[in-house]
């Protein structure tokens, strides 16, 4: 089965006051968990805000990023599949021209 990308919400009080010390210790605590569950799940990166952490994961079911969350302890608040990506890039696409103030 292929990996599809997703987005993991998670609620964590005060994650962004969590000191280089801890980051290190959830980054290895995640990681233990990842292997063992093998290479159906993969931890892209993940961004830090005041209460949340905002994942990005290849996996290839939510099924199996909710068992890392509860094997890890890490809660899954959303998990949010991601179906396309845009960046500044897609302005140069060869999709032919599209109107200036054209609505999405």
């Amino acid at each position: 089965m292929s990996l599809s990308r997703f987005l993991i919400e998670r609620d964590i009080p005060k994650a962004g006051s969590l000191d280089q010390r801890q980051l290190k210790e959830a980054a290895i605590k995640s990681n233990e968990v990842l292997r063992q569950l093998g290479p159906d799940i993969q931890w892209v990166e993940s961004y830090i805000a005041d209460d949340k952490l905002f994942c990005v994961y290849l996996a290839t079911t939510e099924e199996i990023i909710r068992k890392h969350a509860q094997m890890s302890g890490f809660p899954a608040t959303k998990i949010i599949p991601i179906n396309r990506v845009i960046d500044p890039t897609t302005a140069q696409s060869s999709v032919g021209p599209v109107p200036l103030g054209h609505a999405l």
